[in-house]
């Protein structure tokens, strides 16, 4: 399995398919991030797929992956002082906008290797927007800032959204836990954003004897799969 970067999705292809000496329809091809402009250039983002030739052996991509992937875990004093420079310039951003915001408070969250970012104030749910897309777009473009500066991970909550999401996520997910345990396998509707996350860390939590993983369909949704086929390294 190869990580491949480049400016646009087809071109990410072309290369994964000239690296393994073979045509893109001969590639089993995942996802990882779709490119983006960003907003007057800033939060940038390039396409990053991984691909593997469709006949390589499973267990190996799925091991090669997890290596590749998994960022060193931050030590707590790291993790603190990267959680006071992000609620520093979070809030000095947040001044320019026109929302009317409480300070944001921003505190470390070590077992996900990741900080927490609380927003309240009379106009948070403003930057919830309908359908959660303001949430999304927001979450999406502070993952991508703090990912790449100080490789952590965020949980955003904006007004209890979070929160409420979490709870949805739970009971969409009581039946298909049951599902699995009695058929041994299934698979999550297509999810996006941080419900995605949700779903994944909660499947991963209750069968750790089996192998969850998120997948993309044809049409770039994702979505998780759990089955005995494979199993997570231990």
């Amino acid at each position: 399995m190869i990580r491949v970067e480049a400016d646009t999705l087809e071109e990410a292809y072309s290369k994964a398919a000239a690296n393994l000496n073979c045509s893109v329809t001969e590639l089993d091809i995942e996802i990882i991030q779709h490119p983006s402009r960003g907003i007057f250039g800033i939060f940038k983002k390039r396409a990053i797929i991984t691909a593997a030739m469709k006949n390589e052996n499973k267990v190996e991509q799925f091991s090669q992956k997890k290596k590749e992937f998994k960022y060193e875990q931050k030590s707590k004093e790291e993790i603190e002082k990267a959680a006071k420079e992000i609620e520093e310039k979070l809030n000095h951003l947040m001044k320019f906008s026109c929302f009317d915001l409480d300070s944001i408070k921003v505190s470390p969250e070590e077992e996900e290797n990741g900080v927490l970012i609380e927003i309240k104030g009379k106009d948070a749910a403003l930057l919830i927007g309908k359908e959660g897309y303001r949430y999304k777009a927001f979450s999406y473009m502070i993952y991508n800032w703090v990912n790449l500066k100080y490789k952590l991970n965020i949980k955003l909550e904006i007004a209890e959204f979070l929160k409420n999401q979490e709870e949805m996520i739970r009971r969409y997910l009581a039946p298909l836990k049951e599902k699995i345990r009695e058929q041994g396998r299934g698979q999550t509707k297509p999810l996006d954003g941080v419900l995605i996350k949700i779903a994944l860390k909660e499947l991963r939590e209750e069968f750790k004897d089996k192998y969850v993983s998120i997948k993309t369909n044809r049409d770039g949704q994702k979505y998780i799969i759990v089955n005995d086929f494979l199993r997570r390294e231990k």
